[in-house]
């Protein structure tokens, strides 16, 4: 696989040089500072280009492999007349992508929010730090701090009376904090929503269901993905975050179903995965080597991550990437058996780009402001766990290949 980390440009405090010394070879990054729907300026893309390889002459190089995100239009997502436009950008920002040899785009379909959580600094055994969910204070953001019409039939009587309870025992502190948690803006991003004007944001979806959703990414990638297979990018859609509806928002990217529902839309190697394994593992019915066998030619980018569910099972926290739900062997081999399955057809893009995801905030980290999810720390852990399975599945592979090869010839 390549090796990438995600850099959110140069305010990120983990820097090229750290994501170099991490061993990486592919930068993921976007253009944060553009707004959402603008077309994306072949001179700004070089520019960013330019930052990533600057110092490539006299270390080790990088090049920008992956956009993570090209985010997608709210209006898309709601279907407006107005889509038409910001899909004409989109797919204009594609060429330009292409034009400066970037091959790889990664984007969402979450209406509003886009990965929630309730807690950003929950405390691991090993005094590490971690990002959490937890559905009862989901629950008391949405029940007793929004307030949102209607919130009451998503909840379970048991974990509504219990919010409830827990929301009328909590200081000013704490309340503050689960608001601006939950309201965090895109990862990269300073800024988040309002809680004054948020509804109004959640009520311009009342009348879109998940039927109404999914058409409208089905209409989306339509539109888009012959322009990417034109142009030869893999556009990888991300599935949801956590896989399940929020805030009376239906979610549409979050089973097998969904993403093959998705592929058949329009069925060109173009529209593909972002396979993240901590999204898709938060369900215990995602089969998550077995998708990557039916899905393998279309997953073009992979996050590698582990999440743990806990007792109430919508609760769930980032474990370590080797500990968790998520069977990481299986999936590791899985993928190098997709890799491996490529180079014998001899296709060109044969390497999957891969990054760690959502490592813990450790050590030294603990003292510095990092983004959420993104210190640098723990993803290096990560990254150096999942480059040795890497390395472990790819021996054992190539060792039981050898081994039957030599008794092939012996039995002659």
């Amino acid at each position: 696989m390549l090796h990438t980390m995600r850099w959110f440009g140069p305010n990120d405090p983990v820097s090229l040089f750290d994501i170099r010394q991490a061993g990486c070879a592919g930068v993921v990054s976007a253009l944060h500072q553009l707004p959402v729907g603008v077309e994306w300026p072949v001179a700004a893309i070089r520019a960013r280009q330019q930052l990533i390889e600057a110092d490539n002459a006299t270390h080790a190089p990088l090049h920008w492999a992956v956009v993570e995100s090209l985010p997608v239009h709210e209006d898309i997502k709601k279907g407006r007349p107005s889509r038409d436009q910001y899909i004409a950008n989109y797919q204009q920002s594609l060429r330009n992508l292409a034009a400066c040899g970037i091959r790889t785009v990664c984007y969402n379909f979450m209406p509003v929010l886009d990965w929630s959580r309730t807690n950003l600094h929950y405390e691991m055994p090993d005094g590490s730090r971690a990002l959490r969910f937890v559905w009862q204070d989901f629950a008391v953001f949405d029940l007793c701090i929004l307030k949102r019409p209607g919130a009451e039939a998503d909840y379970e009587p048991a974990v509504a009376e219990a919010a409830r309870a827990q929301f009328a025992g909590m200081s000013a502190k704490a309340v503050a904090e689960l608001t601006n948690t939950t309201l965090l803006g895109l990862p990269g991003s300073e800024e988040a929503f309002e809680l004054t004007s948020f509804q109004a944001y959640l009520d311009e979806y009342k009348a879109i269901d998940a039927a109404t959703l999914t058409a409208n990414l089905h209409y989306f990638i339509q539109q888009i993905a012959p322009v990417a297979e034109e142009v030869g990018i893999g556009l990888c859609i991300h599935p949801d975050d956590p896989p399940f509806p929020l805030l009376g928002l239906p979610r549409v990217v979050s089973t097998e179903a969904d993403l093959e529902s998705l592929l058949a839309a329009c069925d060109v190697r173009a529209n593909g995965i972002t396979f993240c394994t901590g999204s898709l593992g938060v369900r215990p019915d995602n089969d998550l080597p077995g998708m990557i066998a039916r899905f393998g030619s279309r997953i073009h980018f992979v996050h590698l991550r582990t999440t743990k569910r806990e007792e109430n099972p919508r609760n769930f926290h980032e474990a370590a990437h080797l500990a968790g739900d998520v069977d990481m062997y299986a999936v590791v081999q899985a993928l190098v058996t997709e890799e491996l399955r490529r180079e014998a057809a001899g296709e060109e893009m044969v390497a999957l780009p891969m990054r760690p995801d959502h490592g813990h905030q450790m050590l030294d980290d603990l003292h510095k402001k990092t983004y959420p999810g993104y210190s640098a720390i723990g993803r290096l852990k990560g990254l150096a766990e999942l480059r040795g399975l890497e390395y472990g599945v790819r021996r054992a592979l190539a060792e039981a290949n050898t081994t039957i090869s030599q008794q092939l010839v012996a039995a002659g």
